[in-house]
């Protein structure tokens, strides 16, 4: 039987892990060489203003605050204001330290994961290096800055929304409000890289000039577990003498047990000079990196002399997979895979934390999106942080991975920004086997700018396996995939997949309407839970509909937008975006078991599921109906064992039961299955509420006392049996004590208890989105207070570990209810010097649970493509093959007569009909009465029904060589799918030529898709 679990009880159930290995790059944890590498976050201070003597050495830091990174200045905001007012300003940040005696007489390198705007570098008040993307990461040669004893990095950040590239006085294309919160400050990891006089290089090429090492496969032979691996390595040579270097590598598991050692090329390098040595050996026996399965190897380069003492060796976290692009789809491993997961923000904020999470909290997010069943984060705008980057490594998560976007296709400075931060990202992370994708754009771009993103890919990963692109691209030659925002599209070439759909938002705390607070549904960005769901729903099945196996053109799938709610560019009441499955804080809301059920299968919906959206806990007399989503054949409702029969089936996995009787109990939900097995989740009606009980969520060395470590803890009011209380808003009180941060919880309202405005007094809309948004516009959610609400009874709040370890104990209380107290402990992080050789992400697990790609074929044929040799029009011929030719980014289109609004396919012999499937122009607007023969015999005749990209229409049965497409009376446009602001205007956005192609007696076809039953 299923049952409703708490997120980590239901992952951890699924997961079985391997442990984690080290962050890409770092000094070698199994060939000991003179490099070292350092955890550089911790012992921090920071000062908000600016003063040209903070970057001394002897600057007094008397008042300075004491942080760890990544930390922004800002992130109490986080959430408790419109992202569009975070605050802005200069912050300073100074750190002391001590190098060891064993250091290494060659170079020095900091290198920082990214600074949110510009950052000046300083050691021992001595001027070493900037960066001003805010984006990528960058490095600072300190080699000649340092001396013995103690030394300061002073780093000076600027995080002003209008700063501007000082050599060509521009703004960051990326630097919008609406698209790139400003967590400002060092926001991610710090490290040092100490090395001898010859080294492999770091790849931060923009700031120091070298690309690092490049890993991929090639030559598989998939069956057998074989492939031949490639490393190469940069190698720069900052001595005084000339060496001859030896370049081998050596691959280890995840257990850490050797899988092969190799030599590679030798080369001499002479002092100033740097050189690319290369190796490769052919392997079998290799785990393919897959879908749910991180599979992870750990490959050492080792550089010696020709004495064969070891001169530098280096640790990379890497795997292998196959990958091909084509056919409309991707093959991953050989397997066609249908994308499916959500557009996230890069930044990836929490609750008065902002960006300043944890490992395992990117872990526990990005979980929860495999957890889903999804297989694809599309990271929006931004490069991730390099720690989002390495979980979905472990996760065995697929990302698109942008660089540095807004929206539009600049034609200046920008343009060429955004070609540096490109390449920058590219060669940081072509090694994360877990990037499939590289975003050119948020928006689509010329042909030749596409060719410019194209030859950095050829010029710095042409090996990797990935395809570069951007969203829209649908007629380009030259990006490797596309697809637009909001609708479907299919392609036999090149994968189409959707940017972002189902745009709809609703805060957690908004059941249904029969639950508190009674939330009415507004679909224009301010629905209930339950009607998002059933939204979501409806919204995947023209996405499942298109998937591959129906004919030679395919959709490629689609990401929901977003996973999280996040703090920017709002719709609805509040001043965060909603449209996340699960809040803020990463608790679920009902569209995530609903993506759960749908989405567990490579092509076809697989596994067995049924989810119940909602709860069975309502007042006496209350009639609702009940959703229940399921990709089973048939699901039947038990009330209190009595059968209430089956369930109305649409829109493929949506099974309704209209107005049933609340009757407190259980409610019991069975789906069948074609394979003659079951499935059932039972919700049952709570009791009064009786007690708190808190549950801690920690990673797996537990809670760090490194002054950046997080203890989630969920918070929720159940009854006298212990079942949470779906109804429930109690008030909680908290105290903690010991040392500890508290950063608190999120939820609807405002710490000061000031009443929210009624509706009534409100602006009849905003944005033209809701007849009653943007009422809680001010609120500040509760961040930081230690005095907030559980919703639907339960919240999570967060605590974070101060450097001193010790015993921590949180308190929970509410009138009336039994109280609850929870005692931990925070565990010490070894330090010397201000260095640190403890790096949290090391600890991290990798997730092999849904297992290798499977080797059975994962497309199940629907129908065939029938091909026309000729295709005559009643008007318009020049253009009739437009309506055929794979480019959904070409038209036919009638001249507006009816005499003449006809078109017709002719086939070599006699066809059988099963289905046409259409995109029409004006698609989402405009339905079109039509008649289809088929040797003029009528085998459809109604309206086509409006839609976000294709309508199927089933053919009745029927055999012959000319099928026909007449258009039967006039179109009228209105709109069927609500007001959506990110659209010019409907006609403009919805579809392409709807603005030109006037309704009427105007038969227009982007694409008929002929299909036919599949010959055996």
């Amino acid at each position: 039987m299923r049952r409703r679990m708490g997120f980590i009880a239901s992952i951890a159930a699924l997961h079985a892990l391997l442990p984690g290995a080290a962050m890409a790059q770092r000094a070698s944890q199994a060939v000991p060489s003179p490099r070292q590498s350092f955890n550089l976050n911790g012992d921090w201070r920071m000062q908000i203003g600016d003063d040209a003597g903070f970057s001394q050495a002897l600057h007094d830091e008397t008042g300075w605050s004491t942080v760890s990174l990544p930390h922004a200045f800002n992130e109490d905001q986080a959430f408790a204001v419109d992202g569009h007012q975070h605050a802005e300003g200069i912050i300073w940040y100074r750190k002391h330290i001590t190098l060891p005696a064993d250091a290494p007489k060659g170079r020095a390198f900091l290198e920082f994961q990214g600074v949110r705007q510009a950052a000046d570098v300083w050691v021992n008040g001595q001027e070493v290096g900037f960066s001003e993307n805010g984006v990528m990461a960058f490095g600072v040669d300190i080699t000649a800055a340092l001396k013995p004893g103690d030394n300061v990095i002073a780093v000076r950040v600027d995080n002003h929304w209008d700063y501007r590239e000082r050599a060509s006085n521009t703004k960051f294309q990326w630097e919008d409000k609406n698209f790139y919160a400003n967590f400002g400050g060092i926001n991610k990891a710090v490290r040092l890289h100490l090395t001898g006089p010859v080294y492999q290089t770091l790849p931060l090429y923009s700031s120091l000039g070298s690309s690092g090492a490049y890993i991929w496969a090639d030559g598989f032979d998939l069956p057998h577990g074989a492939a031949t691996l490639h490393a190469e390595s940069e190698v720069r040579n900052a001595g005084k003498a000339p060496l001859n270097v030896h370049y081998s590598v050596l691959l280890r598991d995840p257990q850490g047990r050797q899988v092969a050692r190799f030599s590679g090329e030798q080369q001499t390098i002479a002092p100033g000079a740097t050189a690319t040595l290369h190796a490769q050996q052919h392997l079998s026996g290799l785990h393919f990196w897959s879908w749910g399965y991180g599979y992870l190897y750990k490959l050492t380069g080792v550089l010696s002399d020709d004495a064969g003492r070891v001169i530098d060796a280096v640790d990379i976290n890497t795997g292998f997979r196959a990958t091909q692009f084509d056919h409309g789809v991707l093959r991953l491993n050989g397997k066609v895979l249908q994308l499916k997961g959500y557009a996230q923000r890069s930044t990836n904020e929490w609750p008065a934390l902002g960006t300043d999470a944890p490992p395992w909290m990117s872990d526990f997010s990005n979980g929860l999106i495999t957890g889903s069943n999804g297989n694809l984060v599309r990271w929006m705008h931004v490069t991730p942080a390099k720690q989002d980057i390495e979980s979905a490594d472990r996760l065995g998560l697929i990302q698109a991975m942008p660089a540095g976007d807004s929206e539009g296709d600049p034609q200046d400075r920008r343009w060429d920004q955004r070609v540096a931060v490109m390449r920058d990202a590219i060669i940081y992370n072509r090694n994360n086997p877990s990037i499939l994708f590289y975003e050119s754009g948020n928006h689509g771009i010329t042909d030749a700018h596409m060719a410019q993103m194209r030859a950095l890919k050829e010029q710095w990963d042409p090996h990797g396996g990935r395809a570069i692109g951007s969203r829209e691209m649908l007629g380009s030659t030259t990006a490797e995939y596309g697809g637009e925002m909001l609708y479907i599209n299919k392609s036999a070439t090149k994968p189409l997949w959707a940017m972002e759909y189902s745009r709809d938002e609703a805060a957690r705390a908004n059941q249904d309407e029969d639950t508190p607070p009674f939330h009415k549904d507004a679909p224009d960005y301010n629905r209930n839970v339950e009607t998002m769901a059933v939204e979501d729903v409806r919204r995947w099945w023209d996405y499942y509909q298109q998937r591959p196996g129906g004919g030679d053109r395919a959709s490629a799938g689609g990401v929901k937008i977003g996973f999280t709610d996040s703090n920017s560019h709002f719709r609805g009441d509040n001043n965060y975006r909603r449209s996340g499955v699960v809040d803020a804080l990463r608790l679920p809301k009902d569209p995530w078991y609903v993506h759960q059920a749908m989405w567990d299968g490579w092509v076809e919906a697989g596994g067995h599921h049924v989810h119940m959206i909602g709860h069975w806990t309502y007042p006496a007399g209350t009639r609702r109906t009940v959703q229940v989503v399921s990709n089973g054949e048939a699901v039947e409702l038990f009330l209190n064992g009595r059968s209430l029969g089956k369930g109305e089936r649409d829109s493929g996995f949506l099974f309704t039961f209209k107005d049933v009787a609340f009757a407190p109990g259980t409610l019991r939900a069975v789906a069948s299955f074609a394979d003659g097995r079951k499935a059932e989740q039972v919700l049952e009606t709570a009791g009064a509420p009786a007690a708190i009980r808190l549950t801690p969520h920690t990673g797996p060395r537990g809670l760090l006392a490194d002054g950046s470590d997080v203890m989630m803890v969920d918070v929720e009011v159940v009854d006298a049996q212990g079942r949470r209380v779906p109804t429930a808003f109690n008030p909680v009180t908290f105290t903690l004590d010991g040392p500890a941060e508290w950063r608190g919880g999120m939820a609807q309202g405002d710490s000061s208890g000031k009443p929210r405005p009624t509706v009534a007094v409100m602006p009849p809309t905003y944005a033209g989105t809701t007849s009653f948004a943007g009422v809680a516009r001010d609120e500040d959610n509760f961040i930081l207070a230690r005095h907030l609400p559980v919703e639907l009874g339960i919240n999570r709040v967060l605590i974070r570990s101060t450097p001193q370890a010790g015993t921590i104990h949180l308190a929970a209380s509410a009138p009336g209810l039994k109280s609850a107290t929870l005692e931990t402990h925070s565990h010490a992080v070894p330090s010397s010097g201000g260095l640190s050789t403890l790096f949290p992400e090391d600890s991290q697990p990798a997730d092999l649970s849904r297992g290798p790609t499977p080797t059975g074929e994962t497309v199940v044929p629907r129908f065939a493509t029938l091909h026309p040799v000729e295709i005559i029009a009643g008007s318009n011929q020049q253009t009739a093959a437009a309506s055929h030719d794979d480019n959904e980014a070409t038209t036919w289109s009638s001249d507006g007569k009816p005499e003449n609004a006809w078109i017709e396919y002719r086939f070599a012999r006699p066809e059988s009909m099963s289905q046409l499937s259409l995109r029409l122009t004006g698609w989402r607007i405009r339905s079109y009465p039509i008649r289809v023969t088929l040797d003029g015999k009528v085998i459809f005749e109604g309206e086509t029904p409006k839609s976000l990209g294709y309508v199927n229409l089933p053919m009745a049965p029927a055999r012959g060589t000319r099928l026909r497409i007449t258009l039967t009376g006039p179109t009228a446009d209105r709109d069927a799918f609500g007001k959506i602001v990110e659209v010019k205007n409907d006609k403009v956005a919805a579809s392409v030529g709807a603005d030109s192609v006037p309704a009427g007696w105007h038969l227009s076809v982007v694409e008929a898709d002929l299909l036919g039953p599949v010959k055996k």
